[in-house]
């Protein structure tokens, strides 16, 4: 089973302090990448993997989607998504992703944001989602960079001038990585960049787009805090569709 660490107290209500918890997907700096990559909601059925507090969800069906099944392992994020809001267009359902199940040609378009890193057998996942979606039915995802994750110590190394280094090792040791963020021994699993890819494509689907997201201009004016970001790649944004 996924390590469920979001329902632990501690990561929970450090999760509920970032701005993407606070303030939804104007919280996500990267949210105008992924919504580019987006196909015109209107009428899409669409499953949401790993739905967090429902923003997203949300999001899709006020601009016209059908239905949104919204997955989670987390009791706690589901309870957070009910809390906010429910709507008739929208399930939100408890579910392992490693052990996802989706009925064939059932869905349009596939979405998560930040959850397919934690999972073990991606492929899996992958070949699920491309039997359920129908022809010409889009997967769109973010996931954490493999440079980002690759470290076994993930944190910047600063140098005696002050200058700040991302550190870049054991990149070709595939497999998990055991990170302190907002709890101690959250677990996420590493992969290249090129296994990642070569996992899509060996599920039958289309690359379509990689982005190895960064901020903008506006973004670094905006959020100053984003200055980092532009060192090294901490997310990867991909489209995909089934022929």
């Amino acid at each position: 089973m996924t390590q469920n660490i979001y329902d632990t107290p501690e990561f929970f209500e450090g999760y509920s302090q970032l701005p993407r918890s606070v303030e939804g997907l104007a919280g996500a700096p990267e949210w105008p990448a992924l919504r580019a990559l987006l196909p015109d909601m209107n009428g899409q059925n669409v499953v949401d993997l790993g739905c967090g507090y429902g923003w997203f969800a949300r999001w899709a069906v006020e601009q016209g989607a059908r239905h949104v099944l919204a997955l989670d392992v987390s009791e706690k994020m589901l309870q957070r998504a009910a809390r906010d809001g429910e709507d008739s267009r929208i399930t939100f359902r408890r579910a392992d992703l490693e052990h996802l199940e989706l009925p064939p040609a059932s869905v349009t378009l596939a979405y998560s944001s930040l959850a397919f890193h934690y999972i073990v057998d991606l492929h899996r996942v992958l070949r699920t989602i491309h039997t359920a979606l129908v022809p010409g039915g889009r997967l769109v995802f973010s996931i954490e960079h493999p440079i980002f994750m690759a470290s076994l110590s993930a944190d910047w190394v600063i140098d005696d001038q002050g200058r700040r280094f991302w550190p870049v090792d054991h990149y070709q040791v595939e497999g998990p990585r055991r990170t302190n963020w907002l709890a101690e021994g959250v677990i996420k699993q590493h992969r290249t960049l090129s296994t990642l890819l070569n996992l899509l494509i060996a599920s039958g689907l289309r690359l379509d787009h990689v982005n190895e997201w960064g901020p903008s201009v506006q973004d670094l004016q905006d959020r100053p805090m984003l200055a980092d970001e532009i060192h090294r790649p901490m997310m990867l944004i991909v489209a995909a569709s089934r022929e």
